[in-house]
């Protein structure tokens, strides 16, 4: 079972892992609400998951540790287990999904563990992982589904009520549900009018829904930028924990987490993974009822590779009207070109590109199209711009 002598005893066995994150105070996050970010994303092996592998690996007997150990994992996890084995000085293999993130891979290779690549996602990887197990005789470390695992997630909780004692909220991610698992277990027990709420990709609902529905559900598939948090049904232990504890769960959309990416560096200069940013994202757009109250975002992790950290910050700047672009059509004769940038840069826009096309069939023959990309500071200047240039005599394609 779990219990608080059990997550207490999980902190105390963690200190020499792991290393207690900061929480930052972060108002401009969302002005309505008094927010605050535990980072996670700056633990030791960039997210909170080395937590519970530390701390299950460590009451592992002797003839488990002979074993050796297999885990599955869409990457942070991974890095725990393999981190734990290695300060154990036992085997580690990881079944991951092939789709994860390179940054990952490696990053778990590096701890000495051995990879499998499992084709598809999460759950591909667990089944293999099960079956690697069977046949070789692996000790299993389930990524949230096991008590000693919430409870080395539950230490987060701990922490938060050590650096804040006024808490009146915390906003958890979800995938498999160990985390806000561990952290309402904690703080519903010592201070219970604190609300806790989950948060979940819109691709990835799987608790939510099973909450709602309150029997598990398994999705038949997930997709979500925030590979994390992709898991197709939740633990039965977790779903338990979370009927019992947890206030709410909302969900994020794709464009949400971009943003919420995006804000995190530009504003608190944090890298966060997407499965990290989703407490934000829900801040951010008011997903949930935290109006005026002390609230702690979970900043779960910053494993993201920045081949995808490019291109969610290019989502990001779309999304939250930073960057924009304009279809212009145009009399193709001289001036043009100059007339439109002149109203451009009047407005204070910042032209990133143009691309120049004559005519097509069936359009004007005279007339030439013109998309241009810009830089601009929010959706209101792009109002401003899109109306410069109507009134300029221009006319805009949608």
């Amino acid at each position: 079972m779990l219990t608080l002598d059990k997550i207490y005893h999980a902190s105390f066995t963690l200190k020499k892992y792991v290393r207690p994150t900061d929480l930052i105070h972060a108002p401009k996050i969302c002005p309505d609400s008094d927010i605050y970010l535990k980072t996670e994303n700056l633990q030791i092996t960039g997210s909170f998951k080395v937590r519970g592998a530390c701390y299950k690996i460590s009451q592992l007997s002797d003839e488990e540790k002979a074993k050796g150990v297999i885990a599955c994992s869409a990457g942070n996890h991974a890095q725990g287990v393999a981190m734990a084995a290695a300060i154990n000085q036992i085997k580690a293999l990881i079944c991951l999904p092939d789709g994860a993130p390179i940054s990952k891979v490696e990053a778990t290779k590096a701890y000495g563990a051995e990879v499998c690549l499992v084709e598809g996602g999460y759950d591909e990887a667990y089944a293999k992982a099960l079956e690697l197990q069977a046949e070789k005789g692996y000790t299993f470390i389930h990524p949230f589904d096991d008590e000693f695992v919430i409870a080395g997630q539950g230490t987060i909780g701990l922490e938060l009520l050590e650096s804040l004692p006024d808490l009146e909220a915390v906003i958890v991610p979800i995938g498999g549900g160990g985390l806000i698992s561990g952290i309402a277990y904690v703080l519903k027990s010592l201070k219970p009018d604190v609300k806790v709420y989950g948060v979940q990709a819109c691709g990835a609902p799987s608790m939510e829904l099973s909450i709602k529905n309150n029997k598990i559900c398994r999705l038949p598939q997930v997709s979500t930028i925030a590979d994390g948090i992709a898991v197709k049904e939740p633990g039965e232990l977790t779903f338990s924990l979370c009927s019992d504890f947890v206030d709410e769960i909302v969900t994020v959309t794709e464009d949400e987490i971009s943003t919420a990416i995006l804000t995190l560096i530009e504003q608190q200069k944090l890298i966060a993974e997407g499965a990290g940013a989703v407490a934000v994202a829900a801040a951010m757009f008011g997903k949930l009822p935290i109006q005026g109250k002390k609230t702690v975002c979970i900043v779960s992790g910053g494993n993201i590779d920045v081949t995808i950290l490019s291109r969610i910050i290019k989502r990001g700047l779309l999304t939250s009207g930073r960057t924009c672009s304009f279809n212009i059509e145009l009399l193709d004769k001289p001036g043009q070109l100059k007339k439109v940038s002149q109203i451009i840069a009047d407005l204070g826009g910042n032209v990133i590109s143009i691309h120049h096309e004559r005519s097509n069939e069936g359009s004007d023959i005279n007339g030439c199209f013109l998309r241009i990309e810009l830089e601009t500071r929010n959706y209101e200047h792009i109002r401003q711009i899109r109306e410069g240039l109507i009134q300029g005599g221009f006319k805009l394609q949608n």
